[in-house]
């Protein structure tokens, strides 16, 4: 039971720093304004602009001026996810 609960930790660490990663790489593309044509941008907007609308919709005040910090705000979730779900599923799993 224990390697099934530390591998769906591993699991769910790696969905969310990919998570991470893909909210890194939009912000990217928003700065050097990709071809939304592109599959591979359209996949990664697909992919982070749902969450990010959903942020900026309840909590508009990370939209300040030409500044969008919506984007700050999912990764710092998306880390605190990581740490709270996936390191406290390893410390359960690892409990004596």
């Amino acid at each position: 039971m224990q390697g099934v609960l530390l591998g769906l930790a591993d699991g769910l660490g790696i969905l969310f720093q990919a998570l991470q990663i893909l909210v890194f790489v939009d912000w990217i593309l928003w700065l050097v304004s990709a071809d939304p044509g592109n599959a591979w941008v359209g996949f990664v907007r697909s992919v982070v602009q749902p969450p990010l609308a959903w942020l900026r919709r309840r909590l508009p005040f990370l939209v300040v001026g030409a500044w969008d910090l919506s984007a700050l705000a999912l990764i710092l979730i998306l880390i605190f996810l990581d740490h709270a779900l996936a390191g406290g599923l390893r410390l359960y799993a690892l409990r004596p």
